[in-house]
């Protein structure tokens, strides 16, 4: 048994999970989403997030970004470590794909914020 937090919304349901049958069965969670969550997180476990990237420019030394959709949890070090190679040489703003399909893994990094672009449209004028 195994004692799990559900994050796929607010109520974050404290659940108990245990395997009978050759199946995952969770308790304590208050909607159906719980029962989905806990069978993922007990036989392949996901997760998305943000970070940064460097840049190019001094003034603008990172670039906020994030992956397009969840990745396996064991990928999230390999596809830091991807991203840390990176670096910004081009004008890129929100919702741009950095990354495409970064690692093969059918998501890609996108950038979040125009502060890059905007940057280099003021330093053009």
């Amino acid at each position: 048994m195994k004692e799990l937090v559900c994050i796929t919304c607010p109520n974050s349901c404290r659940m108990m999970v245990e395997q009978k049958g050759g199946k995952w069965i969770a308790s304590g969670n208050r909607c159906p989403r719980g029962q989905k969550f806990a069978e993922d997180e007990m036989t392949c476990p996901k997760r998305t997030f943000s970070t940064t990237v460097r840049t190019a420019w001094k003034d603008v030394p990172v670039l906020p970004v994030r992956i397009s959709q969840e990745i396996p949890k064991e990928n999230i070090f390999d596809v830091m470590e991807v991203i840390n190679r990176t670096t910004v040489r081009q004008s890129i703003g929100r919702d741009d794909v950095l990354i495409p399909n970064v690692l093969g893994l059918g998501a890609d990094v996108i950038v979040t914020s125009d502060c890059l672009k905007e940057y280099l449209e003021e330093e053009d004028r």
